[in-house]
C-alpha cells in the first residue's frame, strides 16, 4: 500500500471535519481507526487502493452515526428542508470521491472541499 495514498486520504477527510466543525477527539479517532483498517484491506487487495479515500470517509462518518448523528449534514437544500446528510459518491468510495446530497442527489464537493 501507497503510504501516501492513505495520508492523502486521511487529510481529505480531517480537512471535511475541520470545515464542519466536527473535528472531535472522538472523530480524529473514529479517522485514525478507520486510516488504519483501510490500510489492511488495501494490502489484502492492491487494485482497491483508488477506492481507499472514499471508504474511509464512509467509514468516519458511520462511525459518528452510532455517537455523534449524521455527518456531514447538508447545508444547501435551505431551511424548510428536513435534516439530512451528504453521502459518498460513487458508493465504492472511488475513485473520485465526492460529498453528494442524499435529498436532492447534487454533488455538493469533492472529498476533502466541504
Amino acid at each position: 500500500m501507497d503510504n501516501a495514498l492513505l495520508m492523502n486520504a486521511r487529510a481529505r477527510v480531517l480537512a471535511d471535519l475541520e470545515a464542519r466543525r466536527h473535528a472531535t477527539p472522538a472523530a480524529v479517532s473514529a479517522l485514525e481507526d478507520a486510516c488504519s483498517a483501510r490500510q489492511w484491506w488495501a494490502e489484502q487487495w492492491p487494485q482497491g487502493e483508488v477506492y481507499v479515500a472514499g471508504l474511509v470517509a464512509q467509514d468516519v462518518q458511520d462511525a459518528l452515526l452510532e455517537t455523534a448523528g449524521r455527518w456531514p449534514l447538508c447545508l444547501g437544500c435551505g431551511a424548510d428542508a428536513p435534516e439530512h446528510a451528504l453521502y459518498i459518491q460513487p458508493d465504492l468510495g472511488g475513485p473520485d470521491p465526492v460529498w453528494v446530497c442524499e435529498e436532492s442527489g447534487q454533488a455538493v464537493a469533492p472529498l476533502g472541499g466541504l
